[in-house]
């Protein structure tokens, strides 16, 4: 209990209970029913906890200020009550993977609303376990409601074209944050060129030197691009009316040829890589334990950020041959919600409160992921990322003198400070906050230091040729489920076929 005196607490506990009972003994009418639960489960670290340092208060070119005093949780707790007039308790608890998730939710464990990744989301759509958000929610005259009235209209385009037997994801699921996947690497041991391909997890000159994620769709992806390597790479099939099409079905092939050829190099990355994780390539890229790690764009801005504390610049690559277009969203679940319409309008409450600009800045601050939500009419995403990455004018005054006088005593630091001050326009995200035109490029456009092309603004907001080939992972069935994941226990733990001779268990 970090400052906490612990007689004055008791002190005033007292005197809490006795102003209660003296309420209740005047007629109390409140009791336990009238609190709505809202049952919530997210991904560790997540989400805005609150407690920031004086020193970490955001100052917006307009004046807004933007702290995380308190977790959201229980922000969101006293605005319901302030908005609505109604107490609300969340009970928030957290997964490690879609996998554990989804097995937590076929024991019997309860919740109103979880945050999966794109294809769980599918599969839970698919298997009948979601409710619909209501037309309630979708009402953009509704001053409340910040996820409709502020999600990129890039992020509402995927979530309308994905469906499953008909039904468009976007009626099931609202956006929270969304990324790439690619590798976090270090320039001064890699080169950006091996960075950006898939096939540097086999690379031998990287021993015990990289990482992969734990996860058998993040592997089965990064595997899968190796696999398939010389044809998506063809000019043939880049050129192609369909690229795109034809880019997200092979990447989600799951044929037993397919699979039975990327259970053999994910058996080979497993002899080169360091190891298979889920957290600690962070850790070991700052620490420099290893040189380049298979990450999503989210916890590589968090790595890079950490490293630089250190002294140290990382950059982020995105493989060539394709990348996963990942998204994290908000659902909610019939188990829980049932057809309780008080509670359904508290978890959508839920979405829009984190879905209000300010509360989607707190939050990218705090766990270094992007938002899905660009703000709608509000400038304040907008103006966060102008305060992360562009460079300001006292800055490049101060590079320019610092280079001067360098120069008067050695020319080759002359050369040096202009590299590290020379400022680019990185103008390719205008499709995140109005549209994919050159107008809104023009109008989005950020001016900014040359190495951010390869770092953190780059992670959080890629050009739309990279996009050009991200793949959203796909749902697969019972049958390619039951093969891959088979296929992952051999690669990870013990190979059946050892059991069953050079036959596959699985064909």
């Amino acid at each position: 209990m970090r400052g906490g005196k612990l007689p004055g607490r008791i002190a005033v506990t007292c005197i809490i209970a006795c102003a209660v009972m003296i309420t209740c003994l005047g007629g109390c009418s409140g009791n336990k029913s009238d609190v709505i639960t809202l049952r919530v489960s997210n991904w560790e670290e997540y989400i805005d906890e609150g407690d920031w340092g004086e020193d970490e208060l955001i100052e917006l070119d307009d004046g807004t200020e933007i702290i995380g005093r308190n977790n959201l949780i229980n922000d969101f707790e006293d605005w319901y009550l302030e908005t609505y007039g109604v107490q609300v308790k969340v009970e928030y608890s957290t997964f490690g993977t879609n996998e554990d998730l989804y097995n937590q939710l076929t024991i019997g464990d309860v919740y109103d609303v979880v945050c999966p990744s794109e294809y769980m989301i599918m599969k839970l759509m698919r298997e009948g376990m979601l409710v619909p958000y209501s037309s309630d929610f979708r009402n953009a005259y509704d001053e409340n409601n910040y996820y409709e009235n502020g999600v990129s209209p890039y992020i509402r385009s995927v979530f309308d074209d994905l469906s499953i037997e008909g039904e468009p994801l976007s009626k099931y699921a609202a956006g929270y944050m969304w990324g790439t996947l690619g590798f976090v690497y270090n320039p001064d041991e890699v080169t950006k060129e091996e960075a950006s391909h898939w096939n540097i997890l086999l690379n031998r000159d990287y021993y015990r030197r990289i990482t992969i994620k734990d996860s058998v769709r993040d592997a089965f992806f990064a595997a899968a691009g190796v696999h398939f390597y010389d044809e998506i790479t063809s000019d043939e099939f880049i050129n192609s009316p369909d690229y795109h099409e034809r880019l997200s079905q092979i990447i989600n092939s799951t044929d037993v040829d397919t699979v039975n050829s990327i259970e053999d190099i994910l058996a080979n990355a497993k002899d080169n890589v360091y190891s298979f994780e889920t957290d600690s390539g962070k850790a070991d890229m700052v620490t420099g334990k290893v040189v380049a790690n298979e990450q999503w764009s989210g916890d590589a801005v968090y790595t890079l950020d950490q490293a630089e504390e250190d002294g140290v610049e990382l950059c982020y690559a995105v493989p060539q041959e394709c990348t996963n277009l990942w998204f994290d969203g908000w659902v909610m679940l019939k188990s829980g919600i049932e057809q309780d319409t008080r509670k359904q309008h508290v978890a959508e409450a839920f979405v829009n409160y984190l879905s209000k600009p300010e509360n989607v800045v707190r939050n990218m601050y705090y766990i270094g992921y992007t938002s899905v939500i660009s703000g709608g009419d509000s400038d304040t995403v907008f103006d966060y990322l102008n305060w992360c990455y562009a460079a300001e004018d006292e800055e490049e005054a101060e590079d320019e003198e610092t280079a001067a006088d360098a120069s008067e005593d050695d020319p080759q630091e002359e050369e040096t400070h202009e590299e590290d001050a020379e400022l680019v326009e990185y103008s390719e995200i205008g499709y995140f906050f109005e549209a994919d035109t050159d107008e809104a490029n023009k109008k989005y456009s950020v001016i900014t230091t040359e190495n951010q092309l390869d770092r953190q603004l780059f992670a959080q907001y890629p050009p739309m040729s990279v996009l050009d080939r991200a793949v959203v992972m796909a749902c697969f069935d019972d049958e390619s489920n039951e093969r891959i994941n088979r296929s992952w226990t051999n690669v990870r733990c013990f190979d059946l076929n050892s059991l069953f001779g050079s036959k596959r268990k699985y064909e």
